[in-house]
């Protein structure tokens, strides 16, 4: 028998063979099976000629007044911090050490037409986030980590973030005078805030087994509307993996490590509460450094942090100086990332944390205990998930153990809130519900329309933003709570009256009520107005 019998001699009558052969093959047969074909052809072909991401959305355009510019900046940390002694098992260095601080700013950008490239929604290279989710998974292995970077690569590799990298900052002035669709009186007044006291600047803190591109439609969408948002990628063990860039030195992949790999300076392994206090202690740390970043920029040291940044991006940076709301800040996280939020909070507003509000997004259940020594307002928000399970709590339910830290608050002086988005589940705020919509409401039990649902979160943070600057409570921050347990009888699509609406004829607040549920608020009264004596 022949090795290869199908090879064989293709002389005059195999040609005519052939000839005979093809059209049968080209003409249309409508078989499940050749429909099947063609549209999978068809759809390998159609996202290869647009660059589209196979099996997954793009990330659409952000919906704000202004175009989003984004930077990645890498600053050395001079001299290294070590904020535990704790080191490797394996290596004997120090897990914990930081040496740079990495993070995106997101913008509201110049208008214009001129080209800038975008930043791919996985970093390069793949394989180090694929080996990553691989050891999160606690199968990581040559085999393992080859699937999961091919998996990664297919599904996510080409998708790029809409913001367009190292565009100008924005003068928002000329921007909103010259649309007059956009010309409410509360745009002007927040441009006219803006220009005064500069940007209102918030650092955001992400979650386990996230990245700083994991939030990156969240963090858009509020550049959009004028504010800049500074998206953290923490070493801590908690992302799945992050290329440490320092110039001078070789790229150091950090991996998540978990605290069994990590050895005391006696020997010791360091305890589940131990290792979520040194992880919260070191993105702390982080955080003063991105903080010390912001300030060096607003004081017209850009041209220096573009020259310091191993990333090589922010040319434009020397043009920020004095634009910036540096002694203003908000902080804001989700799931762990809340949790640091918190712990950033402790004894502060102060030089190193600056913050004088917090947006706190399904604070963590098993990421250690909440800080409650907070002295400025709160958004607390619970996605619907977060509040329809149960969990203990260190002995309490965890959906007390945040009311009780948001209400305490509010009897310091502290004008704060505490609601749940009706129909989301946890995952709802990243950019995986949109990349994925049928996956992930399949998996995650999210009811809500995935752009609707992320669209929420921005509305009511945009809000909290805006009582920050001006005392004022609108929308759904005007409204008193109703709700101080969660009622799965009046979930997503249920409870839909706002407070002083018609049923008939509906109101200001209709579509909000629609979607949430308040817990917590500093109200007594229903109607919007200022507030009087705010907490510094």
């Amino acid at each position: 028998m022949r090795p290869f019998p199908e090879a064989q001699y293709a002389g005059p009558r195999g040609g005519f063979f052939l000839r005979r052969r093809i059209p049968s093959l080209l003409k249309p047969r409508l078989t499940w099976q050749y429909v099947l074909s063609a549209i999978v052809v068809f759809y390998v072909v159609y996202c290869y000629l647009f660059s589209l991401p196979f099996f997954a959305s793009p990330l659409p355009m952000y919906s704000g007044q202004y175009p989003v510019g984004s930077i990645d900046i890498e600053a050395p940390v001079s001299p290294p911090r070590v904020v535990e002694s704790t080191q490797f098992r394996k290596t004997q260095k120090n897990a914990f050490e930081l040496q740079t601080v990495l993070f995106t700013l997101y913008y509201p950008a110049a208008h214009g037409k001129s080209v800038h490239r975008k930043h791919h929604w996985i970093p390069r290279p793949i394989s180090v986030t694929a080996e990553g989710y691989a050891k999160f998974a606690r199968i990581s292995n040559r085999i393992t980590n080859a699937v999961f970077t091919g998996a990664l690569h297919t599904v996510a590799g080409g998708i790029t973030i809409p913001a367009k990298v190292s565009m100008p900052l924005a003068e928002l002035a000329p921007s909103i005078s010259s649309h007059p669709n956009t010309s409410q009186s509360q745009e002007l007044e927040k441009v006219a805030s803006i220009e005064t006291y500069g940007h209102p600047v918030i650092v955001f803190s992400h979650g386990m087994a996230s990245s700083r591109t994991d939030y990156t439609h969240y963090a858009g969408e509020l550049a959009s509307r004028g504010f800049i948002v500074a998206m953290i990628e923490h070493r801590d063990g908690s992302c799945p993996g992050s290329i440490i860039r320092k110039e001078g030195y070789p790229d150091e992949a950090r991996l998540t490590f978990k605290s069994e790999e990590l050895v005391t300076e006696t020997g010791e392994q360091l305890e589940a509460d131990d290792f979520n206090r040194v992880q919260l202690n070191f993105r702390e740390a982080e955080i003063e450094e991105v903080v010390r970043v912001l300030r060096q920029i607003n004081n017209g040291e850009g041209k220096e942090t573009y020259e310091q940044n191993s990333r090589k991006e922010g040319k434009e940076l020397g043009e920020w100086a004095g634009r910036l709301n540096i002694d203003e800040m908000i902080m804001a996280g989700h799931s762990f990332g809340a949790t640091g939020a918190l712990q950033a909070l402790k004894g502060g507003p102060s030089k190193e944390r600056p913050f004088i509000g917090a947006i706190v997004l399904d604070p963590g259940k098993q990421s250690g205990r909440l800080n409650h020594d907070v002295r400025v307002p709160l958004l607390v928000v619970h996605s619907d998930s977060w509040s329809s399970k149960y969990s203990v709590f260190y002995g309490r339910p965890h959906f007390d153990v945040v009311r009780n830290l948001v209400e305490d608050n509010i009897e310091r002086g502290n004008p704060s809130w505490f609601m749940t988005s009706l129909g989301t589940s946890h995952p709802s705020v990243t950019d995986a519900p949109i990349l994925e919509p049928t996956l992930l409401s399949w998996t995650t039990g999210a009811k809500i329309d995935v752009h609707e649902g992320l669209r929420q979160y921005v509305h009511v943070s945009e809000d909290f933003l805006w009582f920050l600057g001006k005392g004022e409570k609108r929308n759904l921050l005007a409204e008193k709570a109703e709700f101080p347990e969660y009622d799965p009888g009046k979930g997503f699509g249920i409870w839909q009256p706002g407070q002083s609406d018609n049923e008939k004829e509906g109101g200001q607040f209709w579509d909000w009520r629609k979607y949430w549920q308040v817990h917590v608020s500093p109200n007594t009264d229903p109607a919007p107005g200022k507030l009087e004596n705010q907490a510094p």
